[in-house]
């Protein structure tokens, strides 16, 4: 496998480290090259995944088809979360502590942090933390709590490391942004550690793709002129009300 090949593979595999398949047409899209291409580059003897009817996989040993479960929610705006993930990794720096929230943009932010930079992560979030524990020169602190199977996060209970540790930079995401009725979620735990984590930081960084824009969902997480810096994929509306630039 060539370095180009092997550079999309491993693009691939940050990717489905956060969901179960991609449509191979999404891949091509989000990597720039033809399907064809594709097909090619996971028809290379011993590469890690495989395409099974139309989507790639995960090349486990001993699984079946019906185990492979297309989840309409992960599929959806990918393209936008890489190009989220690549701008909001650009930020991190050298001795940096970062709370990283949970949601399915957060892995693509983690997965695209330059291997040389030193920093500490606060995450409550499990596929996060699958990402940053293999980063060599990062301390990654998840922080404990009640599981939730259903978006792999962990509601803190007492003292939790995001009431004790102050960070530079915490990236949070959304399920709806408005600026009438400010940032949401679905989850009002999800809600509250979102709070708690912009408390203690240095500089909130909002996070979401343009599908976010004009949502509001039941969980209130803070007016938008809370956050230091929004992040998305498009240009942000000109009513949109922000304390500082952003990109």
């Amino acid at each position: 496998m060539d370095r180009k090949n092997n550079s999309r593979i491993k693009s691939l595999e940050f990717i489905l480290r956060t969901m179960s398949s991609i449509k191979l047409r999404d891949a091509a899209n989000i990597l720039s090259v033809s399907e064809m291409t594709l097909r090619r580059d996971l028809s290379t003897e011993g590469c890690p995944l495989i395409l099974l009817g139309g989507h790639i996989v995960k090349a486990p040993q001993n699984h079946h088809e019906a185990n492979y479960l297309i989840f309409e929610q992960e599929n959806k705006n990918l393209k936008e979360k890489m190009a989220i993930g690549k701008a909001a990794a650009e930020l991190v720096e050298n001795g940096d502590v970062i709370f990283f929230d949970c949601g399915s943009t957060i892995p693509f932010i983690a997965s695209q942090i330059k291997s040389d930079i030193k920093f500490t992560a606060l995450c409550c979030s499990l596929n996060t933390f699958t990402i940053l524990q293999e980063k060599s020169n990062c301390e990654v602190i998840l922080a404990g709590g009640s599981y939730s199977s259903h978006n792999s996060f962990f509601t803190p209970i007492n003292n939790s490391e995001i009431e004790s540790i102050l960070t530079t930079k915490a990236f949070i995401s959304a399920a709806g942004v408005s600026d009438e009725y400010g940032v949401s979620c679905f989850d009002y735990n999800e809600a509250k550690v979102k709070k708690m984590a912009m408390k203690k930081s240095k500089k909130n960084i909002l996070v979401f793709d343009h599908m976010k824009i004009g949502l509001v969902r039941k969980a209130y997480i803070n007016d938008l002129n809370q956050f230091d810096l929004l992040i998305c994929d498009q240009e942000l509306p000109k009513d949109f009300i922000i304390k500082n630039n952003h990109q």
